[in-house]
Order: C-alpha cells, then sequence, then structure tokens
C-alpha cells in the first residue's frame, strides 16, 4: 500500500500479545556483522553528523535479528485489546498455511506449529498472519543482539546501503547482517472518550521533522543492566551480561513504550493500562528498520491529555503539537486519505497493525 511501510508479522488473530506471551533468545549470533574498512565508515560519518547536531547520543540498542511465532491448535479465545469501542467477542477460526511460512517443526508436539522470520525478509515473509493461541505463555520468541545508534546512521542511513545490502547477500547470504537494524517502539495511544493520540515532530529531530507520529523510541540495553544491577557505561554494555535474565529484556521491551509516553506526552504511568503488542512493522525509508507497535488505552480524557501535554514533559522538546483523531478516523485510513501523507513511517506502521487487529 505504501513504499515507506511495510508490515513484518502481526497478531491479528490473538489481537495482540501480553507481556507473558513473549520471550527473547539475546546471543552476540545476532549482532551486525562487520569489517575493518565498514567500522571507520560508520566512525566518519558520525563525526560528521555530530559535528552538525551536538545534542546526538551514541545509545546501545537492541538488535532485531529474527523471530519465531508459535501456534497451537485454535480453540475459543477472548479479545486481548482492552480500548474504547471493542467488542468483547469470541473468535474461532481454522490454524492454516499462509503465504508459506509455516511450517511443522521437527518433533513438534500438541499440534504445534511454526512460523520462523529471518532477518532477511524474504517476499513470502513481509506480511505473516499470527494465529489464534491461548492467553498465556510464550507465543513469540524474538531473537535480539546489541547494536547503538552511531551504528544506525552508519549503516541503514548510510548512502552506501545499497552496497551494503548487496554485500549482506553476497558473504552471508542476508542482506540485513551488515546493518545495525535497532528495534524501536511505538504506541497506539487510545484515550477513554475513543480518541487516538498523536504527535507533531520537531524539525530538531533526526527524521522526519514535522510530520505526525505516535509516541515512541527505542528499549534501553542500559535500563536492563540496571534491572541487574551493573554500573557499566553504554558501551560496555554486552549481551552476555542479559542472557541469565532474558525476562528483563522482554519486560523492558513493554515498560519502554509506557515510559516514552509518559516522556513525550506526560502522562502518568498509573494512568496506563498494560501494553498490547500489535506487530512488527518496517520502516522502508531506513532500509527496513523493525519497530515492535502497541496498543495502549489510557484512562484520561483526551481534554485531559492535552492539558498534561502543553504543562511539558521530559522529552516535550521533540515534538511542537498533539493532535487527536477518533478511533473511527484511525481504522479508515489509507493511503488515499489526505492525513496518510502527513504521517512519518513509524505512525503508518502502526496504524497498520492497528486497523488489522480491530477488523
Amino acid at each position: 500500500m505504501d513504499p515507506e511501510v511495510s508490515v513484518l508479522f502481526h497478531c491479528a488473530h490473538w489481537r495482540g500479545l501480553l507481556e507473558a506471551q513473549v520471550q527473547v533468545e539475546i546471543s552476540e549470533r545476532f549482532n551486525r556483522q562487520t569489517d575493518t574498512a565498514l567500522e571507520r565508515h560508520i566512525s566518519e560519518l558520525w563525526t560528521k553528523r555530530v559535528s552538525k547536531e551536538s545534542w546526538l547520543f551514541n545509545g546501545a540498542k537492541f538488535r532485531l535479528h529474527s523471530f519465531c511465532l508459535t501456534s497451537p491448535k485454535p480453540f475459543l479465545s477472548a479479545p486481548v485489546l482492552q480500548g474504547a469501542g471493542d467488542q468483547d467477542t469470541q473468535r474461532l477460526e481454522d490454524v492454516c498455511k499462509r503465504n508459506g511460512c509455516m511450517k511443522e517443526t521437527e518433533g513438534a508436539q500438541n499440534g504445534e506449529e511454526q512460523m520462523d522470520g529471518v532477518s532477511n525478509l524474504r517476499p513470502e515473509l513481509k506480511n505473516i498472519t499470527s494465529e489464534l493461541a491461548p492467553p498465556s505463555g510464550p507465543l513469540l520468541t524474538l531473537r535480539l543482539g546489541l547494536t547503538c545508534y552511531k551504528d544506525y546512521l552508519g549503516t541503514n542511513w548510510s548512502n552506501q546501503v545499497a552496497e551494503l545490502c548487496q554485500r549482506g547477500q553476497a558473504e552471508f547470504d542476508d542482506p540485513l547482517a551488515l546493518l545495525a537494524q535497532p528495534l524501536g517502539v511505538g504506541a497506539v495511544l487510545c484515550t477513554n472518550d475513543g480518541q487516538v493520540v498523536f504527535i507533531r515532530r520537531s524539525q530538531r529531530v533526526a527524521e522526519a521533522g514535522g510530520l505526525l507520529d505516535i509516541p515512541g523510541g527505542h528499549p534501553e540495553p542500559k535500563v536492563v543492566s540496571e534491572l541487574l544491577g551493573l554500573e557499566v557505561s553504554e558501551d560496555q554494555i554486552g549481551v552476555t551480561m542479559m542472557q541469565p535474565r532474558p525476562e528483563l529484556v522482554v519486560s523492558e521491551l513493554f515498560s519502554s513504550v509506557c515510559a516514552e509516553i509518559r516522556d513525550e506526552v506526560n502522562i502518568p504511568l498509573a494512568s496506563l493500562r498494560a501494553p498490547v503488542l500489535l506487530g512488527i512493522a518496517l520502516n522502508h525509508t531506513s532500509a527496513g528498520r523493525p519497530s515492535a507497535e502497541f496498543f495502549v488505552s489510557c484512562s484520561l480524557t483526551s481534554d485531559e491529555v492535552r492539558d498534561l501535554y502543553w504543562k511539558g514533559g521530559a522529552e516535550a522538546h521533540e515534538s511542537t503539537d498533539i493532535v487527536f483523531f477518533s478511533r473511527k478516523e484511525v481504522l479508515q485510513l489509507d493511503g488515499r486519505s489526505p492525513l496518510w501523507s502527513e504521517m512519518c513511517p513509524s505512525a503508518k506502521g502502526a496504524m497498520l497493525l492497528y486497523q488489522k487487529c480491530e477488523t
């Protein structure tokens, strides 16, 4: 529908996944591939960028390598989403194979099947549909490595990105092997009176200045290291320190999206309900960079949210205005809508995932 964005996978038949249904496997095997020449190129680009934008900060980020989505046999399941206007219905749908991406795993028991999403995003993996699943237990495994913002600007945003993808395919059978691919997060935030929250990005932000966006950012490896009781700098954070406690990475993935809402919109955490993972969208303006998009409902009205926003949050400088659209308007958004052209890719991806889970 839009060349700027696509859906890697969505959780429509579950109507979203809760934190208990997601797990991570974190390993150095899932880090970016590199060599001396590429590292030199990244450092040169970073130096030039920081000389113009001194506020840039090179923080550690999680790198999405691939995922594994498991689906049991079909059964009745109540919807997970709890936003204004949601219908409390039950679904029963047959498990079927879609896009040639679902396969029975060797030794699978109890009728379980698996979908493996690999990092090179073959065409048949671009729009994976997840199946019905029980409301408990790990159903999605995200395979994560580590990267950083500096590497993101020097690979995904490099003018040599096409060459890097060609090299990745030739040398590693994976066009994304040399790219940072940091995993972002975003929130489809719905108020108590059925309004979806958008913010207009400042012209000072690194990407998509002036466009409409949703609250979002990144899960932070630094936070996980602090939860582990480790006092380390951003460049000292390593995969091995997090491997014994992967559940803390999942916790940061889900809690970070609420922290972004608090910091960007100035909504107290106590006013937010548990985030529901809708799926992962890809931003093709930055070489297919992935973002986990969530649905988050809020106990406040749109007027209350507007008042809090204008009082200013910790990251108020990242946006210049707040805009509300009804749930009905959001569900009708597509490439023909005038509003669509005002939205940045991350917001477009989140809207596509929300529409899939709501219709």
